[in-house]
């Protein structure tokens, strides 16, 4: 924030009225300093809402609400959050009389005078805002964390400001409806409409209320006794057949799971939830209410091994914040990371049983150490938990630290308190807390009498700062075969990261294990017997600890002597230090790679080395280094394919096989079996697999693009598929002008209305045959990133940003980047990391092409 808007903002917190009336802060958004005034001024808030919502979408919702609450003061003036304009209200009345609309800076204010202590009630008639209803043509769902319920109606926006939403719906007479409270009441109105009544809520947080309407098929099941209703709006039913069983029992299961953990029943009057078409997250936990997007719970046939685990872990992480999040939620969005970590922590456990064929720590490893690392070798590496002013800017915590290192840490504090510690901590937590709200801190006193360590201290390091510790081998003293692992902090502030992990030592003929517990800046490491010489090493052998270790390039040689968690941590570690160079070979390892893309078989491991190699192939190596490869590339990855015995890994080759394939006789074959003309033995092309293979031949044909997407779009029996790509269509185009003209129109906030889309046309526009082309979008995309931070959801700034700099790799671009945040030196902090991270890549790229142009310069 610059001077001037931090003088600003003490004006408006300091300012009085021309009446007199008590000062307010009406500063935009909801600053932490109105949402303590408020919370210590009220209670027992209620709402009834009504909204009146037309088939047509060019006509307006329409809208009124009862707001009543509990008034500490007599003489307080107070605010409801509504980022609308004026214009947009046609009345208020203030304890049952009209009262003067005084909307200002995202506010309407309620005068002091016209309140009372005790109980007062507001009504206001209005007409509902657009953005946050995601209007399509035959449905809309609501989506409004972290703060964008006042873009709709006005409310006191802020999570510890618990209420019971009461909800009514006039939709159209086909349509169906859902939201938090169980239906109450359905009546018809006419012969065009229908009015849906629910039921009260539980006390619930404002960015958790939520209602979804439109044309979708219903579907309720009893799950051990629990009635749910699922809807949805897949026009294949074979799609639906395949996977409903599967949907209902991994939400009842996880369910289940909770209710056992937690020692407490599900905490809300019923559990329901619904699958959207270009949902822009994964899941949105919404009381009894869930949003999913649709093509993370309907997979198609053959889906990959990753793809099921993903999704019971999407369905156990949002059943899980029924209880972490939604009956106890977070104080200030500055914990938001804890509704976040104990959603995944529980998650990673609720699928353990249904997978026995599942290495679970492996999957924990690749599941969340990749992620976590790309932020924390980054320059924007940022804490588990950051500060927050305003909620305005809560969207922009989100991210791979709160949801994959967070994880990590818990593990960490579950190793110290114990299973069962940690546990029972947790159920003390939850029901000292339930239906209210409450701080990391909180949890951490709660923890702390079942530790002899001091856990604040911990958490200070683990939660509270970023990065990571970086470990290095040396030798214990001058001439001496002993040896230390040396703990250092890379920001120089002598922080040490407490943790414990195994060192793997490889001989001719053995394999040895040992503990080290990296509690001080120096560990012992114990030097080979008298006479012995080990062939390789891992560090981190388990995967339990964090940080950048020694990585033994050897290491990969001896593949068939690791075990799967150990595999995992050599790929992890030895990418890591790749990454990090100087140190391994990008050549030499990229060979090793193909090798376990040639010879494994574990799904999870497979595609690991698949992110990786796809990573080093398309945007580390230069385009000679590129050309020379890629006959070895393509023919690995095409017999790979061509060999699998199971249909998921044919399925998850093939992926990768058809994104990097370039060649012609390599483009030719995935034409060929685009149009049939050539089939592969296990495997399944369902509509969504054509639809993106379209997309690729697309690109890789510009030639034939406009009859390659016309093709694609005639045959595709789903609307809402048909929709997407006619979105995305002129990023695909061959002709450079019309996507010129695509991308010009992604800067009216308009054109971004579905935003999963935008990322797919955005990524298309960048792929890595067109980045000579794309260089030209990269600096009005960083321009635009403020803007999309206001109008767009969540995630949207950072899958802009990875969308238009993931592929990208050259020095010229890299430049762009450096300049734009040089010229910004105001820059909004939280987005100036953002864009350090989605850089990361491009930086790491461009670097080894300036040191390898400098090489061929000097001779080298």
């Amino acid at each position: 924030m610059s001077g001037w808007a931090k003088w600003l903002g003490v004006i408006a917190v300091l300012m009085t009225t021309a009446c007199g009336e008590p000062a307010v802060d009406t500063r935009e958004g909801v600053s932490l300093e109105l949402a303590r005034a408020r919370a210590a001024l009220l209670a027992d808030i209620h709402y009834q809402l009504h909204f009146e919502i037309p088939a047509q979408l060019q006509e307006p919702v329409s809208g009124a609400a009862v707001i009543s609450f509990m008034l500490a003061d007599d003489n307080a003036a107070v605010l409801l959050d509504y980022r609308q304009d004026k214009a947009s209200i046609s009345s208020v009345r203030i304890n049952g009389e009209n009262a003067q609309i005084n909307v200002a800076n995202e506010h309407l204010i309620l005068p002091a005078a016209r309140l009372q202590r005790g109980n007062n009630e507001v009504e206001i008639d209005f007409i509902a805002g657009d953005s946050s209803l995601n209007r399509n043509p035959e449905f809309l769902y609501t989506l409004f964390v972290p703060d964008r319920a006042r873009t709709a109606f006005p409310l006191f926006d802020q999570p510890d400001l618990k209420a019971s939403f009461e909800l009514t719906l006039v939709v159209p007479r086909h349509w169906q409806a859902l939201a938090n409270g169980p239906v109450a009441a359905v009546t018809a109105l006419g012969a065009d409409r229908t009015e849906y009544r629910f039921a009260p809520t539980e006390p619930i947080s404002s960015y958790l209320f939520s209602f979804v309407a439109g044309d979708f098929q219903v579907v309720t099941r009893e799950v051990d006794g629990r009635v749910m209703t699922m809807l949805h709006r897949e026009t294949d039913p074979a799609k639906v057949a395949r996977n409903v069983n599967a949907i209902f029992r991994l939400h009842g299961e996880s369910l289940a799971w909770m209710e056992s953990y937690t020692g407490i029943a599900y905490p809300f009057q019923k559990f329901d939830f619904v699958l959207i078409p270009g949902f822009p997250y994964g899941g949105m936990e919404h009381v009894g209410a869930i949003q999913y997007r649709a093509s993370s719970l309907l997979l198609d046939e053959g889906a990959p091994l990753t793809d099921l685990l993903n999704r019971a872990q999407l369905i156990a992480h949002e059943t899980a914040h029924m209880w972490f999040g939604n009956l106890v939620t977070m104080r200030w969005f500055d914990d938001v990371w804890t509704k976040e970590v104990f959603a995944n922590f529980m998650a990673d456990k609720i699928v353990n049983p249904g997978f026995p064929e599942v290495d679970h720590a492996l999957n924990f490893l690749v599941n969340h150490y990749p992620a976590a690392y790309a932020v924390d070798r980054s320059e924007g590496a940022n804490p588990i938990r950051q500060p927050l002013n305003n909620l305005n800017q809560a969207g922009q915590l989100y991210g791979s630290i709160i949801y994959h290192k967070a994880p990590i840490m818990m593990r960490q504090l579950e190793m110290i308190v114990g299973e069962e510690g940690l546990r029972a901590g947790l159920a003390q937590y939850l029901r000292r807390f339930a239906y209210g709200n409450a701080t990391w801190p909180a949890l951490i006193e709660i923890l702390d009498e079942r530790s002899d360590i001091d856990l604040a201290h911990w958490s200070e390091v683990w939660v509270n700062t970023p990065g990571r510790p970086e470990f290095n081998l040396r030798s214990a003293a001058a001439g001496s075969a002993s040896q230390q692992l040396q703990q250092r902090d890379p920001l120089g502030t002598n922080r040490l990261w407490p943790q414990q992990f195994e060192l793997l030592s490889l001989s001719p003929d053995s394999a040895h294990s040992e503990t080290l517990l990296a509690d001080s800046d120096a560990t012992a490491v114990a030097a080979a017997p008298a006479g012995a010489e080990y062939l390789a090493r891992l560090f981190n052998a388990d995967g339990r600890g964090y940080g950048l270790f020694p990585a033994d390039p050897d290491i990969l040689l001896y593949w068939d002597r690791l075990e799967a968690v150990q595999k995992g941590y050599a790929l992890i570690g030895s990418y890591d230090q790749l990454l990090a160079g100087p140190g391994l070979a990008v050549d030499g390892y990229l060979q090793r790679l193909l090798g376990v893309v040639h010879s494994e078989t574990n799904p999870l491991l497979l595609e690991l080395a698949l992110r990786q190699l796809s990573y080093i192939y398309q945007v580390l190596l230069d385009e000679p280094e590129r050309v020379a490869l890629r006959p070895q590339v393509e023919r690995v990855l095409w017999e790979s394919t061509l060999a699998q015995a199971h249909s998921s890994r044919t399925k998850l080759l093939f992926r990768y096989f058809s994104a990097l394939a370039s060649s012609p006789e390599r483009v030719q074959q995935l034409f060929d079996i685009w149009t049939d003309a050539l089939q592969i033995d296990n495997l399944t092309l369902e509509e969504d697999d054509r639809i993106a293979l379209a997309q690729t031949l697309a690109i890789r044909l510009p030639d034939k693009s406009r009859d390659i997407v016309a093709r694609q779009l005639h045959s595709i029996g789903n609307p809402d598929s048909r929709r997407r790509l006619e979105f995305i269509a002129p990023s695909l185009s061959g002709d450079e002008a019309v996507r010129d003209a695509f991308f010009e129109s992604l800067k009216n906030a308009e054109n971004r209305h579905t935003e999963s889309w935008v990322a797919d046309a955005v990524r298309n526009l960048h792929h890595p045959s067109r980045l000579a082309q794309s260089q030209k979008y990269v600096l009005p995309s960083l321009e635009l990133l403020q803007e999309i931070q206001v109008t767009g959801d969540i995630f949207f700034p950072a899958d802009w940003l990875h969308a238009t700099l993931e592929n990208q790799s050259s020095p010229v671009v890299a430049e762009i980047v450096r300049q734009f945040l040089a010229r910004k030196s105001d820059y909004n902090p939280q987005l100036r990391m953002k864009i350090l991270q989605a850089a990361d890549g491009l930086f790491r790229a461009s670097e080894r092409r300036r040191v390898s142009a400098m090489q061929k310069l000097n001779g080298g």
